[in-house]
């Protein structure tokens, strides 16, 4: 080159000058074949696949055809609504069927796809003229169109086809392509979602079975999980196929698909039993594995499934080498299975901590959210401040996402150290006036709500700051909440008056729901402090002419009422030990108290959820009847209104963004479970139920005969049992199926049964049991051990028949049958109903000390107080109140206040328990309990259901 010596920038000079000096300026813009579809012209254009010539001779035009009329039918069109409809589909792909005659491989294949896209849309009858094609692919000698032609054929067949190319699937699954192999497992695995086609590829196990030793890694992985799905309801049948391949030389993604199929076998075992340390021994051994896949599949489980400290510590070591791996991805994934770990064991992660430092400034500031978190968990006090003011630096670069979880981080650090709690309430009231979405403001309210349950001293503190955070709230729902928790919290502080004027400034600037929020705040501190009635009845003087309806009405009511008290304070009471001091009101003497601070005897939720289960239930809603909480059915607070209580992530903030449907799982399994009683008027006229107990399995759920009980409970002398069965044997079919319950010991009698007059193969159907006993007296009840067992009669029948003959059927007698089934017990906390309550002081204060009952015992069989906390809960069969069933941070090792509630089946007595667990030296764990009720007897009833 002249002028200058060869380097990189000089090349890259030249070859620019050359390609400009050959541009073609006359040359048009490519312009794709896909851009602004039309649907007219591309089915105007799909008229190509009937010229013969031009599908020999122009194959790439029919892919691009195909390709566009894909794209009409995901809704990538010029108009994304405008897609294929069922006759324009039928119509396109009977020319695409057509495409068969030619040799193009990339055409082929594109039929195929076609083929897969467009057969839900079609008629189900047409799609099956190309089975023929399908077919005649599957069998010739090109690998790819074999394999092809098996995916397809695999969505488009149904259980009656499936049978005649069954052979074609079996010879594919043992072939020598392992693409062919491949593709009849996957075949094989979309198949056996119906139910329709189980009986048939169960009958392919040894082709499985031999794929499973293949040693392609594909193949060997798609076999693995084809046999664990003809195997997941049989345990022993998973864990042999674990056991089995766990010895032999697998890919990583088989190895893989076993530790988790391991993990879920350790989840039903009993903790450090013999099944459970040969699991656990698997998982250990993988996480020397060479592949960094496996190795970390291996360490999750352990995390996941581990009981102690000790028993993760190989699992942290293997994914604290992942921290410093140059991989982001390896990073991001040790580091959130660490993050979820140190929730529960901290220690444990803790010695990873500098590596986790190292991570604060990582760039993927996903892995630095996971990691300043973890530290605020695992982290020493000393550290603190340095860790916050990284946060300071990180907080802007993230999205509310991670924002969240370092705010629960620094709620447990507020926990944990409860005498910082200044610096960092601090820390999250500035986060309250940073930019932040809905959830993550939502996230610090209810940290800094809970905070005030945990540590008292910081009342005043968490309430000025979210005074001053309302001033400036760009959300509706979070400043009517926050106004409500003012006049919750407000008054019962040692100077009530600093609030007024926070609440008073939204009732002068902001909308209508949050000044008729304020209104009702005002009427609450007037309620519990007399001495500011004055100044709040002129404060609410200005309200009454107020736009909004609502806010009028509530103002109005706010003074009439406030009008009508007594001058003299109301009377404090002292809370009871461990328990914060607050000011409480005479209700019955003073009407603000009772309208504004008495509680529902429900909470809404599960209000609505009883109102529900009487307008559904015939024999309770009876015009005549008049609706009253005594005449509501009793129904036990389901899983979600206890997580709410227990002070967790969920709230009262949580009704804004779930929907009804999710606080109210249990509870319509519930309300199903009565149903099928009530829906027979013979068991429907004994009375109410007053409890449906949960199901309890009384066989195997892999026996020929699965069944389980529920017990219904009406009163102290009639319990009704519902027996279901279900028939999992596909050659016979049950005729008269009863269930024989027999109690030795004589303190129940059956006085009845229904039983079920036919039960098909996979049908699911009831029998039922009325039990009866002529005692009365609630302290002669006892757990009684019922045995039972099943009896019926047996038709054999031709499980290859899809219809079987009625008649036949009807007339047909059969053969007697019996088949025994497990033990269970009608226990004294079945007669218990987990119905909570809002306030547990006032109710217990209200039972009074004259029918209350002490006691003492030594729970021998309970290690430390969270394993008895569970106990004590399951034993009582009462429902924990005022999040006593979870363990505060402050107060793990030490002492434990449990507060239970319920009613009696008896009246639908109410019935109270204050357990408090703890460790003794030398005795280990021992619970002292009180119980109240309003008879001595249920009392003493409910305290020796722990004895």
């Amino acid at each position: 080159m002249e002028g200058g010596e060869l380097t990189v920038s000089n090349m890259i000079k030249e070859v620019a000058t050359l390609a400009e000096k050959f541009k073609d300026e006359d040359a048009e813009p490519y312009l794709s074949p896909y851009q602004h579809l039309e649907k007219a012209t591309v089915l105007q254009t799909a008229r190509i696949f009937h010229e013969p010539q031009t599908v020999r001779l122009d194959p790439r035009r029919c892919c691009t055809v195909i390709g566009q009329l894909l794209h009409l039918q995901n809704g990538m069109g010029a108009n994304p609504s405008n897609m294929l409809t069922s006759v324009e589909a039928t119509e396109v792909f009977f020319g695409v069927t057509k495409l068969f005659m030619s040799e193009d491989a990339s055409l082929r294949r594109m039929v195929y796809l076609f083929i897969k896209e467009v057969s839900e849309t079609c008629n189900p009858d047409d799609v099956i003229i190309v089975t023929s094609s399908l077919t005649k692919d599957m069998t010739c000698d090109v690998d790819i169109y074999r394999a092809n032609a098996l995916r397809v054929l695999s969505r488009i067949i149904d259980s009656g086809m499936l049978g005649a190319i069954e052979r074609y699937v079996k010879s594919a699954i043992v072939d020598s392509s392992p693409q062919v192999a491949s593709a009849a497992l996957v075949s094989a695995l979309h198949l056996i979602r119906q139910p329709a086609n189980y009986q048939i590829i169960k009958r392919w196990v040894s082709e499985i079975q031999t794929a499973l030793s293949s040693r392609d890694a594909m193949v060997q992985y798609h076999a693995v999980l084809l046999m664990y799905q003809l195997k997941k309801q049989d345990r022993l049948a998973v864990k042999k196929l674990v056991q089995s391949n766990a010895t032999q030389q697998s890919s990583p993604l088989t190895k893989v698909a076993l530790v988790r199929y391991a993990a879920s076998l350790m989840g039903a075992c009993v903790p450090q039993d013999e099944e459970w340390a040969g699991h656990f021994g698997y998982l250990e051994s993988l996480l020397r594995d060479k592949n960094e896949m496996v190795v970390f599949e291996a360490a999750k489980a352990i995390c996941t499934v581990a009981v102690d400290a000790n028993d993760v510590n190989s699992a942290v070591h293997a994914l604290q080498l992942f921290l410093s791996s140059p991989r982001g991805s390896n990073r991001f994934a040790a580091m959130k299975v660490l993050a979820a770990l140190s929730d529960t064991m901290p220690r444990a992660v803790a010695k990873c901590n500098e590596d986790l430092e190292s991570l604060i400034g990582d760039v993927n500031r996903n892995v630095s959210t996971f990691a300043i978190s973890t530290l605020l968990k695992t982290g020493s006090e000393s550290s603190m401040e340095r860790y916050l003011k990284q946060i300071t630096n990180l907080v802007s670069e993230i999205s509310d996402e991670f924002k969240i979880t370092i705010v629960q981080s620094i709620y447990k650090l507020c926990i944990t150290y409860p005498h910082r709690y200044t610096m960092l309430i601090g820390f999250l009231a500035n986060f309250l006036r940073d930019e932040g979405g809905f959830l993550f403001k939502k996230e610090i309210i209810q940290c800094m709500e809970r905070l005030l349950e945990e540590i008292p001293e910081c009342k005043e503190t968490a309430l000025l700051h979210l005074c001053e955070f309302i001033e400036d709230c760009e959300f509706i729902q979070l400043s009517t909440h926050v106004l409500a928790l003012l006049g919750a919290q407000g008054p019962s502080t040692p100077t009530p008056a600093r609030y007024i004027r926070f609440i008073y400034n939204r009732i002068i600037l902001e909308n209508e729901p949050v000044r008729a929020a304020a209104v009702g705040a005002l009427a609450k501190f007037g309620a519990r402090v007399s001495s500011l009635r004055g100044s709040i009845l002129a404060l609410l003087e200005a309200s009454v002419l107020d736009e909004d309806d609502e806010v009028r009405d509530r103002a109005l009511l706010a003074i009439e009422v406030l009008k009508q008290c007594p001058p003299t304070p109301a009377a404090v009471e002292a809370e009871s030990q461990d328990e914060a001091e607050t000011e409480e009101v005479k209700v019955e003497e003073d009407d603000a108290a009772y309208i504004y601070l008495k509680p529902m005897p429900l909470d809404w939720d599960h209000l609505r959820q009883c109102v529900e289960a009487y307008q559904s239930s015939s024999s309770m809603s009876k015009a005549s009847e008049q609706l009253t909480f005594e005449t509501l059915p009793i129904l036990e607070k389901s899983a979600v209104t206890s997580a709410m209580a227990a002070g967790g992530s969920a709230g009262a903030l949580d009704s804004i963004s779930q929907t009804p449907a999710n606080s109210s799982l249990s509870s319509n399994n519930q309300v199903d479970a009565t149903a099928a009683v009530t829906a027979i008027p013979e068991l429907a006229n004994l009375g109410r139920i007053f409890r449906t107990c949960p199901k309890i399995p009384l066989t195997e759920s892999e026996t020929e005969y699965v069944v389980t009980c529920c017990k219904h409970v009406i009163s102290p002398q009639l319990v009704i049992l519902q027996f279901s069965v279900t028939n999992t044997l596909d050659d016979q079919v049950l005729k008269q199926v009863r269930v024989e319950v027999e109690d030795m010991s004589g303190y129940w009698e059956a006085v009845g049964e229904i039983q079920c007059d036919m039960l098909k193969y996979g049908e699911n159907k009831n029998c039922f049991v009325v039990l009866n006993t002529s005692s009365d007296a609630a302290e002669t009840m006892e757990p009684v051990t019922l045995s039972a067992e099943l009896k019926f009669h047996v038709i054999q029948v031709d499980p290859d028949d899809d219809v079987l003959d009625e008649e036949m059927l009807a007339e047909e007698e059969g053969f007697e049958e019996e088949y025994p089934l497990e033990d269970f017990t009608i226990e004294c906390s079945d007669f218990m109903s987990k119905v909570g309550i809002l306030d547990f002081r006032k109710s217990w204060e209200e039972l009074g000390k004259d029918f209350e009952v002490m006691e003492k015992f030594a729970l021998k069989t309970c290690s430390d107080v969270p394993s008895a906390l569970k106990y004590v809960i399951g034993k009582m069969g009462l429902v924990a109140c005022d999040g006593t069933e979870v363990i505060g941070e402050k107060k793990k090792g030490g002492a434990h206040m449990l507060h239970l509630c319920g009613r009696f089946v008896q009246d639908d007595m109410p019935v109270m328990a204050r357990c408090q667990i703890g460790n003794m030296a030398g005795a280990g764990v021992v619970l002292k309990m009180a119980v109240r009720s309003k008879d001595k007897s249920v009392s003493q009833w409910v305290a020796n259901c722990i004895s």
